[in-house]
């Protein structure tokens, strides 16, 4: 059967500035995955992230090899080998799951045998800006269960008390992004011990997690620049006692199920987590949330405008996308129009 595959570069405006340590963004800027087959489509998205050498440009072309062996007929495991893990990857695993899905009339649920929840908490982002912005950004999400504050070393903690006292009953993750070093994470230790703490998320550089060796806080600290694939998970006992699982650094739904099955067997605490994106890269990882203890799945929250029938975010909740979105798999969808 012709099978066409096409890569597209699709900007979404924000809602609002989202900033964190590493500088700002006004547009999520993402890559998306078609493949057809008959009258059968396939959809993925993923995210260029500049902290990883990536950029729209960059995904696109190392997209493009492996575009064009599906193509001339090669099966998705030769496309997939020919891309490393990272966005690229990433758009093109889910496509081909999407894809699957439609071909089998299985959806991405019972091929993975992974529950998709109908509903589920989702921390929504405090993005970093001043205290008195900050509060005010968390007064107006106070009535989610959980909430994620971005800091970085200036002020962390003038910061992270703002967001606390404005939104009193909401369990905190506090991301400064790799901003921090040890002794400042150490310093911050009395402020955080008084908090409603559900995790410290890569506080220090990837590189540097040797000073967590043994450091035992009594809140989780949750790998995420630091862990990519499974098999970086072995090296990160000891230091931290959770990890952040994301497609777009994984390579994909296949990559992040290999992890999801080795976190386990290693004892970490699992978060599912995002980049700023549409439902359309959000979809896939929904599958992941029912087995992880967090998701951080606000990605569409921050858009301006999301898909049609896409997930839907109120008071730090996430319901899944309508069916025919992505996954299920129905051959049409009428959503995409």
């Amino acid at each position: 059967m012709q099978r066409t595959v096409s890569i597209a570069h699709v900007s979404h405006r924000l809602k609002a500035p989202f900033r964190i340590s590493r500088g700002v963004k006004t547009a999520a800027e993402v890559v998306v995955v078609e493949i057809v087959e008959g009258e059968l489509v396939g959809r993925g998205e993923s995210v260029p992230y500049a902290r990883y050498g990536e950029t729209v440009d960059s995904v696109v072309a190392q997209l493009q090899p492996a575009a064009q062996a599906l193509r001339e007929g090669a099966g998705p495991h030769e496309a997939l080998a020919l891309l490393t893990a990272g966005a690229a990857r990433n758009a093109l695993d889910c496509a081909l799951w999407d894809l699957r899905a439609k071909r089998e009339g299985l959806s991405v649920e019972a091929l993975t045998a992974l529950r998709v929840p109908d509903s589920l908490v989702t921390a929504v982002t405090v993005s970093l800006d001043g205290p008195e912005a900050m509060a005010a950004a968390a007064r107006a999400v106070a009535s989610a269960p959980l909430i994620k504050v971005k800091l970085s070393a200036d002020d962390p903690a003038a910061r992270l008390l703002a967001v606390a006292r404005a939104a009193p009953d909401a369990r905190l993750i506090v991301d400064p992004n790799e901003g921090w070093d040890f002794a400042t994470l150490d310093g911050l230790k009395p402020v955080l011990s008084d908090l409603n703490i559900a995790l410290v998320e890569q506080p220090l550089p990837a590189g540097e997690d040797q000073a967590l060796e043994g450091y035992d806080p009594p809140y989780p600290i949750c790998a995420d620049e630091s862990v990519h694939v499974a098999e970086d998970l072995a090296a990160l006992k000891g230091r931290y006692r959770a990890v952040n699982l994301k497609l777009d650094k994984a390579g994909g739904l296949s990559e992040a199920l290999l992890m999801l099955e080795e976190a386990r067997n290693h004892g970490f605490v699992l978060m599912v987590g995002c980049m700023v994106a549409s439902s359309l890269a959000i979809a896939p990882a929904l599958h992941l949330a029912g087995s992880c203890a967090f998701a951080d799945l606000d990605g569409p929250w921050w858009l301006a405008q999301d898909h049609p029938g896409g997930c839907r975010v109120a008071d730090g909740r996430m319901t899944r996308p309508a069916e025919g979105f992505w996954g299920d798999g129905m051959t049409a969808t009428g959503l995409w129009l």
